[in-house]
């Protein structure tokens, strides 16, 4: 392994003269799955720079070995200190849990490597801060780092963001972000990693209300200045290995976020919303336009043009599969859809795309931090309930 600042007169690993990048990926659970099948099929349909699927990395040896053999992985380790030291290894994807993210990054960067992370950041904001300022730095030697915000590479969502910043919605005055889920809804649903705050950091509010935020910021372009919110948990006991266990993170949350351009938008989450297994809605309004999204039909964008007389106007159903739509290129021909995995793909294609040309990818790790403040932003205030009045009613008089 090359020190960072040292001189290495051969041509970088990733780029046309260079060696293939060797990818090491810690996690083999449903990140580590999505993930692995984007590094499987990205070379089979965009022209990236070439690698190869090295290491797959997992506490458990058996099941790392069982799930490499059937994602295309060449070897496992059990120890992801171990690939830092390898000279083979130039790419760390991070799939393990939130609590391990910030030790995991900081050290594959400081390591020479670049490094991809699954969301949220961080657990917490220290170690969000931590991992940012690790990347700065990296960069600074050419060693990239990038957030995996999948949502960004859905192509629908892609097209909204080029709507409105090339003004076809006129001033976003409202944007609603709506992500609903039901896993928990059974109060006899078993206690997880994902509920307890040492190791998840928070509950709906980090998994996805962080996605919510992303796609506010992203789709807008711009920051949150203002934040209110509250957080809820309805079941606080769940089933543990030797009895009821507390549930120490929010079952639900919500926000309203002031922009920066003004832009109000709200954002509401929950693993409780019986029937809703993934859904993910987005509303934007603007005095010139807006724009629908429904996760569940991800290949589809909402468009009302209020430009046009008003006889004319009511949303109209963009079918996002078109050569000239974002990504679509590389698929199947009109009409034929895509669907939610594609998005990883997408995103490992971006990351490859940038470290190949020595940019830096989008999102970055800064952006990861912008998300995470407002999370720690939310959680404030809900605990402080500041944004909540106490109404007290009084008894109705009979005949009044």
């Amino acid at each position: 392994m090359t020190p960072q600042g040292s001189t290495d007169h051969t041509a970088p690993p990733g780029t046309p003269a260079g060696p293939p990048l060797g990818v090491a990926m810690i996690g083999y659970a449903f990140m580590g799955k999505a993930h692995s099948n984007a590094w499987r099929n990205v070379a089979a349909h965009f022209d990236v720079p070439a690698f190869e699927q090295k290491v797959l990395v997992g506490r458990d040896a058996a099941q790392a070995a069982a799930s490499a053999a059937k994602y295309g992985w060449a070897e496992t380790a059990t120890d992801w200190r171990s690939v830092l030291d390898r000279d083979d290894i130039h790419v760390v994807d991070i799939c393990a849990p939130g609590w391990m993210h910030a030790e995991i990054a900081v050290a594959a960067l400081r390591a020479g490597k670049h490094v991809l992370v699954e969301k949220p950041l961080a657990n917490t904001l220290a170690e969000a801060e931590a991992m940012a300022a690790a990347a700065r730095s990296a960069r600074d030697h050419g060693v990239q780092s990038m957030i995996g915000f999948n949502y960004r590479r859905v192509p629908a969502l892609a097209l909204a963001r080029e709507l409105i910043a090339d003004g076809r919605l006129g001033t976003v005055r409202h944007v609603r972000a709506a992500y609903l889920q039901d896993w928990l809804v059974d109060a006899d649903s078993p206690m997880t990693w994902r509920l307890n705050k040492e190791t998840a950091g928070s509950g709906a509010l980090g998994d996805i209300a962080s996605h919510a935020i992303d796609q506010v910021m992203f789709l807008l372009g711009g920051t949150v200045t203002e934040v209110s919110g509250r957080l809820h948990t309805f079941v606080t006991s769940r089933p543990g290995a030797d009895g009821p266990e507390e549930v120490t993170v929010d079952d639900a949350a919500w926000a309203t976020l002031t922009m920066d351009s003004g832009a109000i938008a709200s954002v509401e989450v929950s693993r409780m919303a019986t029937g809703q297994k993934n859904s993910l809605k987005l509303e934007v309004y603007g005095d010139k336009g807006s724009l629908l999204f429904d996760l569940e039909a991800i290949n589809e964008l909402g468009f009302l043009d209020a430009t046009v007389p008003v006889r004319e106007q009511g949303f109209r159903r963009i079918l996002v599969n078109e050569p000239e739509h974002p990504y679509m290129a590389a698929w199947w021909p009109q009409g034929h859809v895509i669907g939610w995995e594609h998005t990883f793909t997408h995103e490992i294609h971006d990351f490859l795309t940038a470290i190949g040309g020595g940019t830096a990818p989008s999102p970055s790790f800064e952006d990861g931090l912008a998300v995470q403040r407002v999370l720690a932003a939310v959680e404030e205030s809900a605990n402080a309930k500041s944004s909540l009045i106490q109404l007290t009613t009084s008894p109705v008089t009979e005949g009044a």
